[in-house]
């Protein structure tokens, strides 16, 4: 749906730009035009505007998961900040999580600076619960948000409904720290952007190689004295990274444009953003063209092939608009007009990392799963550090050189990963089930 919209805004964006013609050099070389290649290139551009900047995708800017996700720009990580505070202490904890709140400001206020035209609504996320066990779930979650600095605000069934109206709420929690924005827009001017400032942007050249110093493509060897791997849930193709993340299946849809009356019944402000505590969680948001899109993880989760069709996709598709139809019911007959989806990287303890070794020349940024919009910008802007040489605080957060544990190989991790997923998923019926035997709905 994003790229529909964009497409229409700008037809020109069809048009893709010529892939590498034979072998070249850089100053730095950034493999994968999503939001954390191109935060990349923008803060390099923004520290030194002398450098000789090369970025490479295997398709075009923006065609992963940067320019098809849900619309979120939140706060979030995939690790837990009492875990940040078990693996890196507690002011190190502290510091990422403030890092993270101040990575959605940082992407609305380059979006109004650079006239980036991407929706950027600051609207806040209203969370959901809809059984005792989420209601448990919610509550624990703002005790931990308050011990590091978060604000998570939790709510009474009448409070939910100033944010949100939606069939069986229990109680929720309201947080400002997420945004709305629309993706492909976003990722497709950024592009544009650092290209306008000298930056190469070379489309359809495919990596098979990162070494120290040179990217082996098949148009061509890129060397450059720094490399920078930003390929996220694509780093399972590459060879040296193929365990550090696992690839694992996001999917959404979006319905018609919604008419008004239904936006009152509902409540949902635009751009207001909003999901259950389920642990498969279905995560929405409305857009500025009065949609809802909704969406989450499938119930498998792993990719076995990345060219899987959407022919073998439909059942988290149905899941997804059975959630839809159970939170509002007047939701009931509305038509939904786009289907789509992708792999998003995981590392194996969830936690995303940034890292430049100073003696290959190789850095690397990504497993942010399911919150990689605000992340992206924060691990683009250390990345720009660390490759510079600053000593600012971003190069000291605990994330920067962390090693997540390995991926088994092959069909174990796809196993691993579809086990998590059902588990996940047969836990929330197990929770529903609990309810309804105890009275609730």
């Amino acid at each position: 749906m994003w790229w529909d919209q964009l497409l229409t805004a700008r037809p020109q964006e069809a048009v893709p730009r010529p892939p590498l013609d034979g072998d070249t050099t850089a100053d730095v070389a950034v493999v994968g035009a999503g939001l954390t290649g191109l935060w990349t290139a923008y803060y390099l551009q923004e520290a030194d505007p002398g450098l000789d900047v090369l970025v490479l995708d295997q398709d075009v800017a923006g065609a992963g998961a940067s320019g098809r996700s849900s619309g979120w720009c939140s706060a979030r990580l995939g690790v837990s900040a009492a875990e940040l505070a078990r693996l890196h202490g507690a002011e190190g904890a502290r510091d990422l999580r403030a890092a993270m709140r101040d990575a959605v400001v940082e992407v609305g206020g380059v979006a109004a600076a650079e006239h980036l035209a991407c929706d950027f609504t600051y609207a806040g996320t209203v969370s959901v619960a809809r059984n005792g066990a989420q209601l448990a779930r919610l509550r624990a979650h703002a005790a931990e948000a308050a011990a590091w600095g978060d604000e998570l605000e939790l709510l009474g069934p009448d409070e939910v409904a100033t944010h949100l109206v939606a069939a069986g709420v229990l109680g929720g929690a309201y947080t400002p720290d997420c945004a709305f924005l629309q993706p492909a827009a976003l990722v497709r001017q950024l592009a544009d952007l650092v290209v306008s400032r000298g930056a190469r942007l070379v489309e359809h050249t495919r990596a098979v190689r990162i070494s120290p110093r040179a990217v082996v493509t098949l148009h061509g060897t890129v060397r450059a004295r720094w490399v920078v791997r930003a390929v996220e849930a694509w780093s399972a193709q590459l060879p040296g990274s193929a365990r550090d993340v696992a690839p694992v299946r996001t999917q959404l849809l979006a319905t018609e444009p919604l008419d008004q009356q239904f936006w009152e019944r509902i409540g949902l402000r635009p751009g207001g953003t909003f999901e259950d505590v389920a642990h498969l969680a279905l995560r929405g948001v409305r857009t500025t063209d009065d949609r809802l899109v909704l969406g989450g993880r499938a119930a498998g989760g792993a990719i076995r092939a990345f060219d899987e069709v959407p022919g073998d996709l439909d059942a988290p598709w149905e899941r997804f608009e059975r959630g839809l139809r159970s939170l509002f019911p007047a939701a009931d007959g509305v038509a939904v007009t786009h289907r789509w989806g992708g792999p998003v990287g995981v590392p194996r303890d969830g936690h995303p990392s940034v890292g430049l070794d100073a003696e290959s020349g190789l850095g690397w940024a990504g497993g942010y799963g399911d919150d990689g919009v605000a992340a992206a910008n924060l691990a683009g802007r250390t990345l720009a550090d660390l490759v510079t040489g600053a000593d600012s605080p971003l190069v000291h957060l605990p994330w920067v050189g962390h090693r997540s544990p390995r991926w088994a190989r092959g069909v174990v991790r796809s196993a691993e990963v579809t086990a998590a997923g059902w588990a996940a998923r047969l836990a929330d019926e197990a929770e529903t089930l609990a309810e309804r035997r105890s009275g609730g709905r």
